[in-house]
């Protein structure tokens, strides 16, 4: 009899988003100062996340975590982000995945998508958007451009991965 899947298994895209550089900008702004930009980006963030009709699910440090239920969504929420961020004399990096994952007990998602969604922002660099093959071949025909940026190992993921950059 084969297994049957969790029902906590669903299809999704994550959307990794930092503030790059943002060690050095506290040293340079005060504890304070910085700690009053997280909270006008975090805010930013969140309507953002809604606009393009995410689920925020984890906001820690500098960073936050949302999923959404189509790669043109999360590519559009970190478009928004980023220039949010711009405006707010933030810069960021943003990684972009689709794959299945889980909702834990407390309504995180985990699972080998999640981790390749963190690996693939972690390659990205202030200002970039980056996102998997599987997101480039899904959004295939749309107007969303992309541009190659090679294959990279993703630390503790299986197999080499192409990654590619939101353009425009």
């Amino acid at each position: 009899m084969q297994p049957v899947p969790s029902p906590d298994r669903f299809l999704g895209t994550v959307l990794f988003v930092d503030v790059a550089e943002s060690t050095k900008l506290a040293a340079e702004v005060g504890d304070g100062r910085f700690r009053d930009l997280l909270t006008g980006f975090i805010h930013m963030v969140r309507r953002q996340v809604d606009r393009y009709q995410g689920q925020l699910v984890d906001t820690a440090g500098d960073g936050a975590l949302a999923v959404f239920d189509s790669p043109a969504r999360a590519i559009g929420c970190a478009k928004g982000v980023r220039d949010g961020a711009h405006t707010l004399g933030l810069a960021v990096r943003a990684g972009i995945h689709t794959g299945e994952m889980e909702h834990g007990r407390a309504g995180e998602v985990r699972g080998i998508a999640v981790h390749t969604g963190a690996r693939v922002a972690a390659l990205a660099g202030p200002g970039e958007i980056l996102v998997s093959r599987t997101i480039r071949d899904l959004v295939a025909g749309s107007p969303i451009r992309l541009e190659r940026r090679g294959t990279h190992e993703l630390k503790g993921v299986p197999g080499p991965w192409e990654i590619f950059a939101v353009t425009g």
